[in-house]
């Protein structure tokens, strides 16, 4: 499976949304790939307002991993592996039994962690030219 949007500014970034929500009933582990600045963190705030995370959304890019609840009570996991240097520090933090527990968890720069990650996941895409993006949605 594959979707793909193209040519899409950050502000119409919702039409992205839209295919992906649903997906989220069969998926609790999403990836979020993309350069530096291509609106993985804006993507991840626009997503957790839809699905009703009542907290603030950061991005956690010096905890490593902030905590969200929903307005039914269910957490989500925000990871920002960024600034890790070695998967030790994923094991230290205890990534792994985050993806394991059945919450939802978003990953930024999931390929500094690839090694522990669960077999199945959706992967989001973000390339981008200046204020253009095109994204794709595939099962991995």
């Amino acid at each position: 499976m594959k979707i793909e949007f193209n040519d899409v500014s950050l502000l119409e970034s919702k039409r992205v949304l839209t295919s992906l929500l649903p997906l989220l009933q069969k998926n609790n582990i999403v990836i979020f790939d993309g350069p530096m600045g291509s609106g993985k963190t804006t993507l991840i705030k626009a997503l957790c307002a839809e699905i009703g995370v009542i907290d603030q959304v950061n991005s956690p890019t010096y905890s490593l991993v902030n905590e969200y609840k929903t307005n039914e009570s269910k957490f989500v996991y925000h990871f920002d592996f960024y600034r890790i240097t070695h998967l030790e520090e994923a094991f230290d933090m205890g990534a792994e039994e985050y993806f394991y527990a059945g919450n939802l968890c978003l990953i930024e720069w999931a390929d500094r962690v690839a090694e522990i990650l669960p077999d199945k996941y959706l992967k989001v895409s973000i390339a981008y030219n200046h204020a253009i993006r095109n994204y794709t949605i595939e099962q991995i």
